[in-house]
């Protein structure tokens, strides 16, 4: 994320890469993650209470990644000497994120162990996840990426004020369309025609985001024309189908609008082997799971996706992230997660920030602090002062403004950051399908 701001964090991650490429430090290793100098915390501990998803149907490759940039982070601010002398400790609890019932449940434990707040990648269904926490009072740090939710927090500030949230899916929609425009004015890619098909995943999710695409191609002024939109459900394993009708009548650009990573890997194998031709191809999020890259393989080469929340690799903060991240946990730039990881990372920074100049037990306190003290962590400005932070470029202009809407393509079998200019890698790259 390039920015003109920088946060206390980027000196303590500049110092661990360094620590790192001098002593070879590894998993596990403290001098590997972060500054060792400081005295061992030794005061109360202040509980994070975590939500993640362990044994159910749905979320478990992005829950392991916020539980990861959580631990990391914790051990980092421990590692200096904790917050105010007193250690971070988590407290980990199982979710079923697709009931109800069974986010309730979580979140009611975690209130029960008087938790100091509560951390959480997100929940399929968020008002049970919002009313708990509301009736509990502590700050909700979530990665919902939900306007329902954000609307339904927004609506009601006093009783669901301790709700802090990343922007909401349909940025998805209207960020696209605008990637596509910058990339076709550009230069780098000449769409084959101005058709734009979806193929549009059957949550409510997955619906806001395709709503919110066709609005942005109906305001783009004849710039770009809606194709067709193909409706799916999870769970697709024959994508034949779907890549007969997008064959039959050509798009320029084509969304997949489905977030499961596993599923979007075999998309690609099968499209690979039966493209449409001269089509750009973007994937909804799903990529950023690790298992993308691992089922796929050589078929992801060429494929864009992109990210409401995401880690860079341009800045000294993004590569000294993923260096203390990749050493602690001895992943790569292919298997290391690429959204929930930074994120979770940062809201742990912004609770200790807080935590630092109010009392943890004080919830109304801490929650306050939080709306009124931005935070410049790896995914960008973190500014809760509306609930929900702002996103860049697509609302603020400024990068020093908002969390950073990344597009990544897959070269050379690794994420590539392709946009916003100030933080690509490298430029767009025509696939093999559009040679």
């Amino acid at each position: 994320m390039i920015r003109s701001k920088t946060s206390i964090r980027v000196a303590s991650l500049a110092a661990a890469a360094a620590l790192l490429a001098a002593c070879g430090g590894g998993s596990g290793d403290a001098s590997a993650t972060g500054a060792a100098t400081a005295a061992a915390p030794t005061g109360e501990p202040i509980v994070i209470g975590a939500p993640f998803a362990q044994s159910g149907p749905a979320g478990i490759a992005d829950h392991k990644d916020c539980w990861n940039g959580t631990d990391l982070a914790i051990e980092e601010i421990n590692n200096a000497g904790g917050v105010n002398g007193r250690p971070l400790e988590l407290s980990v609890t199982d979710i079923d994120i697709l009931t109800p019932e069974g986010i309730t449940a979580a979140f009611q434990k975690l209130a029960a162990e008087k938790v100091s707040a509560i951390q959480s990648a997100f929940v399929i269904i968020p008002p049970p996840a919002l009313d708990a926490a509301a009736a509990y009072g502590a700050p909700y740090m979530s990665g919902d990426t939900n306007i329902d939710a954000i609307k339904l927090a927004q609506a009601d500030a006093v009783k669901y004020g301790n709700y802090f949230t990343d922007p909401a899916e349909t940025y998805y929609g209207s960020g696209f369309v605008t990637f596509l425009t910058q990339l076709s004015d550009s230069g780098s890619w000449t769409p084959s025609n101005n058709k734009v098909d979806i193929i549009r995943g059957d949550t409510a999710y997955n619906k806001n985001i395709a709503d919110a695409t066709e609005a942005a191609i109906a305001a783009s002024g004849g710039k770009w024309e809606l194709g067709q939109i193909i409706d799916i459900t999870a769970g697709t394993k024959d994508w034949g189908p779907v890549i007969a009708k997008l064959q039959a009548n050509p798009a320029g650009a084509i969304m997949v609008d489905h977030w499961i990573g596993a599923e979007l890997a075999s998309f690609s194998q099968q499209f690979a082997g039966d493209p449409v031709a001269d089509s750009l191809v973007y994937l909804q999020y799903g990529p950023s799971q690790p298992e993308f890259l691992q089922i796929a393989g050589a078929a992801a080469e060429g494929f864009v996706w992109g990210t409401v929340i995401g880690v860079g690799n341009t800045s000294d903060q993004d590569k000294a992230f993923r260096a203390a991240y990749q050493a602690k946990f001895g992943v790569d730039d292919v298997s290391m997660g690429m959204v929930y990881t930074g994120w979770c990372y940062d809201t742990v920074n912004v609770l200790a920030n807080a935590w630092k100049n109010v009392d943890p037990a004080d919830f109304a306190a801490v929650n306050e602090y939080i709306k009124a003290n931005p935070y410049d962590g790896v995914t960008g400005h973190l500014d809760f002062s509306n609930q929900s932070v702002p996103i860049y470029p697509t609302v603020e202009s400024d990068p020093a403004k908002g969390v950073t809407h990344y597009f990544y393509q897959v070269q050379g079998g690794r994420h590539t950051t392709i946009a916003p200019d100030g933080d690509a890698e490298a430029a767009f790259v025509k696939p093999a399908w559009m040679q």
